[in-house]
């Protein structure tokens, strides 16, 4: 049996996807390529579809024997889900609605959701945990939260079992494949400042410097993308096991701030990065890690890449190979 992979030419789903087939798992990837890349697609069985298009999802599940999905596929950019939160909601929300019923129709009964820690908004505890109050600042964070609700309710009357993992921030790249981050535009703090290493883009700013934090800036939890597949794979295995909804935070339990980033990148690539402080930006926390010790004891679960310049050097590895990423828009 397959298991079906929704966005699985983007960041985290392509890593995710090598993941799996690594592990021996017949894997299918389905992507509407208005986020993703054919060139982050390892595994070779690839289909182009949209995830509102449920008759082309009840075709793939009658075409093919699919025992899981995984939903990847969803706009991610926090700052653009404020100027056009319909556009999310219509993309992240409406999108789940369409393949949760082509599931339901087809009788597959296991779902793993990319959620997000922007579900917690502003958190109330650091470390964060599970049980947290989930309080959005953002729309894109409201969106993901919405498809989790709504997954309960799917659980409840359709009997589809899920999982959510709620994402730090991901970061790195594959050292065995030449995958690696790629947005258009690229909102991520860490490949940012690697393309101002290259010269792709002029000027870099640092949001903030008034945070209650050692040196001033935002501190965040780091997780290397790879670790995040490797969740993903222990989470089917689990829902396979078990048969039971669980929701879980994917993170590295440590912070490091945006000043430690950008001297890190300078240490790992061996070239000064300079750059500006400007405002802080509105609904940004002083900080933000995960507690996931639920992961690692429920899906027997370790992050491998503990040293966030570990993390750094993966992705600059990368990004030094592939300095015009998948395309040539630079």
């Amino acid at each position: 049996m397959a298991v079906l992979i929704c966005g699985g030419a983007g960041y985290i789903g392509s890593h995710t996807a090598a993941c799996l087939m690594d592990a021996g798992e017949d894997v299918i990837v389905y992507d509407s390529f208005i986020k993703g890349h054919k060139k982050a697609v390892m595994v070779s069985r690839l289909i182009q579809g949209d995830i509102h298009d449920e008759a082309k999802l009840l075709e793939v599940f009658a075409d093919n024997d699919i025992e899981a999905v995984m939903n990847f596929a969803a706009f991610i950019e926090a700052g653009e889900s404020m100027k056009d939160p319909l556009r999310y909601y219509e993309n992240n929300v409406s999108g789940s609605i369409c393949l949760i019923k082509a599931m339901q129709k087809a009788g597959i009964d296991k779902l793993i959701f990319s959620s997000t820690a922007a579900v917690y908004g502003i958190p109330k505890h650091i470390p964060v945990c599970e049980d947290d109050p989930t309080e959005p600042v953002n729309a894109y964070g409201q969106t993901k939260l919405a498809v989790e609700k709504m997954l309960m309710w799917a659980d409840s009357a359709y009997n589809i079992k899920y999982t959510a993992l709620r994402y730090f921030n991901a970061a790195g790249a594959h050292e065995k494949y030449d995958i690696g981050e790629d947005h258009h535009p690229e909102t991520h703090l860490i490949p940012i400042i690697l393309q101002n290493v290259l010269g792709q883009r002029e000027g870099l700013k640092i949001f903030g410097d008034d945070y209650n934090t050692p040196d001033g800036t935002c501190i965040r939890d780091y997780i290397h993308v790879c670790d995040l597949a490797e969740a993903h794979y222990k989470a089917l295995l689990r829902l396979r096991k078990t048969k039971e909804s669980a929701v879980y935070n994917l993170g590295n339990g440590r912070g490091f701030s945006n000043k430690q980033i950008v001297d890190t990148v300078s240490e790992v690539t061996g070239i000064k990065v300079e750059y500006e402080m400007a405002g802080r930006r509105a609904g940004d926390p002083d900080i933000l890690i995960a507690g996931a010790e639920k992961a690692k004891n429920e899906l027997s679960w370790e992050p491998e890449y503990k040293d966030v310049q570990r993390i750094i050097a993966s992705a600059w590895k990368w990004h030094k190979n592939n300095p015009k990423g998948y395309d040539d828009r630079f």
